[in-house]
Order: C-alpha cells, then structure tokens, then sequence
C-alpha cells in the first residue's frame, strides 16, 4: 500500500511545481480537506481546493523542494522548502505537510509553516 500512497502524494507535488491545477486536483478526493495545522479547515471540496490553489499556481516564482519524506501506513509526510512571491517580494518558506491517503486519493492534507526568508538583492 505505501507505494501507491507515496505515488499519489508524489503526484500532488508534481503538479504543483508544473502549476497543472486540473492534475493537482486529481490526486485529492472530491470532499478532501486542507488545514492549517493544528486545525483550521482552510478548504473543503474540489471547489475550494480549486480556488485557493488557483492563487497559489499563479506565483510566478512557485516551487516546492522536497527534502525529507517519511511515510506511515497511509499518512505520507513531506519537508519541504517552498519559494513563494509574497507582497514583500520573493522568499521561502519551510513547510511540513501531511497528507492522508485512502482509495488512492488525499483525503485531507495539513500544513505546517515556518518562517518565511525574504530574499535580498534580487
């Protein structure tokens, strides 16, 4: 099971880094949910999903680099540091995200934000 698990979650952060909305949404259940950890239901549905992360796809300078993955049954947990355009300008920001699986798609998917970096100089 891990193995379609982490596919799935591996195709979620694939199609964020290629900003392809249609293939993003495909790796999350229809009634999924996305939370601020530790509980702060920030979107629920494809609907929701869709909207908040059109704004997101649309940062021109959006990538998220993956440097640890640990996987627990049907729970996949990704570190990550994530290049965003703010209101500031461009930075990064460290992010946990857990992601639970079933039926080959996300079922709910949580954040965990550090600090955000400004970048200088640029």
């Amino acid at each position: 099971m891990s193995d379609a698990v982490v596919d799935v979650v591996q195709a979620q952060l694939d199609a964020y880094n290629a900003k392809d909305l249609d293939a993003l949404l495909a790796t999350y259940a229809d009634n999924a949910r996305q939370y601020l950890y530790p509980a702060e239901l920030v979107a629920e549905g494809h609907a929701a999903i869709r909207a908040r992360m059109a704004l997101r796809l649309a940062e021109p300078d959006l990538h998220a680099r993956l440097l640890r993955r640990e996987v627990f049954g049907n729970v996949v947990i990704d570190d990550e540091i994530v290049t965003r355009n703010f209101p500031e300008g461009r930075g990064t920001v460290r992010m946990t995200m857990l992601y639970r699986v079933a039926d080959g798609r996300i079922q709910d998917a949580s954040t965990i934000m550090g600090e955000v970096v400004m970048e200088t100089g640029r």
